[in-house]
C-alpha cells in the first residue's frame, strides 16, 4: 500500500480520535412508576420539608411518560436529592437540562436545580449546603422572573450580571445551561438560544482586567459643556422685567401720618410692559471638548485563571426550594458532555408534548372558565330567588332544580372524562436515545 492510499485511513482515523466521546453522567425521566423514590433521598435537615409526588399534573402530552417530580405543599422549603457515578468537567463540556411545568401558576418560588459535590450528606441537604452550580427559573412577584445561573469559584457563589428572563406561564419548559471548556458558555429554553457569553465577562470571578489610572485626572479648563450662554447677547434696554410696579395713579391719604404709620408705599400692580425675565440665548460652546474619558490601565491585580468552573467530583443533582405556591413538576434530568445530544433528547421528550399539552391546557382553562361562569350564574339565580321569595315558598322547587343540575353535572363530568381520555390515547411518545 502506497503513501497515497494511506492518506484517506489516516484522515479517517485522525477525525475519530478528535470526536469527544458522548458521556451521559445521569439521566432521569421517571419512567418507572414509584422506583424513583430508591434513587432519591429525602433531606431529613428539618422535620418539615415539603413532600414531593409523581404525577403528569392536570395537563400532559401522555398521561405516563411525562409524569415528573411534583412539589405537593404550600409554603414550604424542599430538599430532595439524587446520586451518580462522581465526574469532572475539565477539558470537557458540561450540559445540565432539565424541564419544569409551573402548572399552578407560581407566584413566588424557584424552579432550578443545584449541582453538588461527593461529598454531601443527602440526608442532611439544606439551603446552606455547599454546590458547585445553581441553576433555572426563579420567580417572585411581577417582573422579577429570571434564570439564575449561579457558580461556585474559590469558596465563594457569583451571580450571572446579565438578566436572562424565564417562562411564567403555566406550560413545560426545557432549560439548557451549557459550560464549554474555552470558558465560554450558553442558555437555552425550549432548544433556543437566549444567552451566549465568556464566564470570565459576565461572572465577577476575577479581578478586572483594565482600571482607571488612579494617577490621571482631568485638565482644569477642559470645557464639557456642550452648550452655553452667548457673551455677546445684551439685554434690551426697554426689557421690562418687573412683574409688579406701584401704582402710579395711587395717592397717599392725606390724614398718613409718617411718624405714626411709617413710610407710605403705594399698592402694586401687574406691569403691563412685563416680558418675563431676560435670558441670553443659548448657542453651541465652540469650545466644547466632550466627555472627559478617564483613561485605563492595565490591572496589575488581574491574573488569568484557566481552571475557572472546574469542577472535579460531580455527583449529586438536587432540589432546594421554597415554594409559596406548589405544583411545579420537575422532569427530563440530563447531564452529559454533549450539546448535540442533549438537543436531541429535548426534542425526544418536551419537544414531543408540548403541543398536546398546551392544547390539553388551554381545553382545561376554557372548561373551568365554564364552570365558574355556571356556579356565578347559579349564585345569581339563588340570590334573586331569595329576594323575591322572602318567605321560602319556593324552596321546595329549588331543591328539584338541585337535582336535575347534579344529574347534568354528572354527565358533564362523563364527557369531560371522553375528552380527557381522547386526549391521553393521543399524547406523545418518548423515543430511545
Amino acid at each position: 500500500m502506497n503513501g497515497l492510499e494511506l492518506l484517506p485511513l489516516l484522515l479517517a482515523t485522525y477525525t475519530v480520535g478528535a470526536q469527544v466521546q458522548r458521556r451521559v453522567y445521569f439521566r432521569e425521566e421517571f419512567e418507572d412508576g414509584d422506583g424513583w423514590k430508591k434513587r432519591w433521598v429525602q433531606s431529613k435537615h428539618q422535620p418539615d420539608y415539603g413532600k414531593f409526588q409523581l404525577t403528569a399534573g392536570r395537563f400532559y402530552g401522555h398521561i405516563e411518560k411525562d409524569k415528573g417530580l411534583q412539589t405537593s405543599e404550600d409554603a414550604k422549603f424542599y430538599a430532595l436529592s439524587t446520586r451518580f457515578k462522581p465526574f469532572s468537567n475539565v477539558n470537557e463540556t458540561l450540559v445540565v437540562q432539565f424541564s419544569v411545568k409551573h402548572e399552578q401558576g407560581i407566584d413566588c418560588g424557584g424552579g432550578y436545580v443545584k449541582l453538588f459535590p461527593a461529598t454531601l450528606n443527602q440526608e442532611d441537604m439544606h439551603s446552606e449546603s455547599e454546590y458547585y452550580i445553581m441553576f433555572g427559573p426563579d420567580i417572585c412577584g411581577f417582573g422579577n422572573n429570571k434564570v439564575q445561573i449561579i457558580l461556585h469559584y474559590q469558596g465563594k457563589y457569583h451571580e450571572n450580571n446579565r438578566t436572562i428572563k424565564c417562562k411564567i406561564n403555566k406550560d413545560t419548559h426545557l432549560y439548557t445551561l451549557i459550560i464549554r471548556p474555552n470558558a465560554t458558555y450558553g442558555v437555552k429554553i425550549d432548544n433556543e438560544e437566549v444567552v451566549t457569553g465568556e464566564l470570565e465577562g459576565d461572572w465577577d470571578f476575577l479581578p478586572p482586567k483594565k482600571i482607571k489610572d488612579p494617577y490621571a485626572r482631568k485638565p482644569r479648563k477642559w470645557d464639557e459643556r456642550l452648550q452655553i450662554e452667548d457673551p455677546e447677547d445684551k439685554k434690551p434696554e426697554d426689557w421690562e422685567d418687573f412683574e409688579f410696579i406701584p401704582d402710579p395713579e395711587a395717592k397717599k391719604p392725606d390724614d398718613w401720618n409718617e411718624a405714626m404709620d411709617g413710610k407710605w408705599e403705594g399698592p402694586l400692580i401687574p406691569n403691563p410692559k412685563y416680558k418675563g425675565q431676560w435670558k441670553p440665548r443659548i448657542i453651541d460652546n465652540p469650545n466644547y471638548q466632550g466627555e472627559w474619558i478617564h483613561p485605563e490601565i492595565d490591572n496589575p491585580k488581574y491574573k488569568p485563571d484557566p481552571t475557572i468552573c472546574h469542577y472535579y467530583n460531580i455527583s449529586v443533582l438536587g432540589l432546594d426550594l421554597w415554594q409559596v405556591k406548589s405544583g411545579s413538576i420537575f422532569d427530563n434530568f440530563l447531564i452529559t458532555n454533549d450539546e448535540e445530544f442533549a438537543e436531541e433528547v429535548g426534542n425526544k421528550t418536551w419537544g414531543l408534548r408540548k403541543d398536546v399539552e398546551k392544547q390539553w391546557r388551554e381545553l382545561y382553562e376554557e372548561m373551568e372558565k365554564r364552570k365558574e361562569e355556571e356556579e356565578a350564574k347559579k349564585k345569581r339565580q339563588k340570590e334573586k330567588a331569595r329576594r323575591d321569595d322572602p318567605w321560602g315558598l319556593d324552596s321546595e322547587d329549588d331543591e328539584e332544580e338541585e337535582e336535575e343540575d347534579e344529574s347534568e353535572d354528572d354527565e358533564q363530568t362523563v364527557e369531560d372524562d371522553g375528552e380527557a381520555e381522547f386526549l391521553g390515547k393521543n399524547g406523545d411518545k418518548k423515543d430511545e436515545l
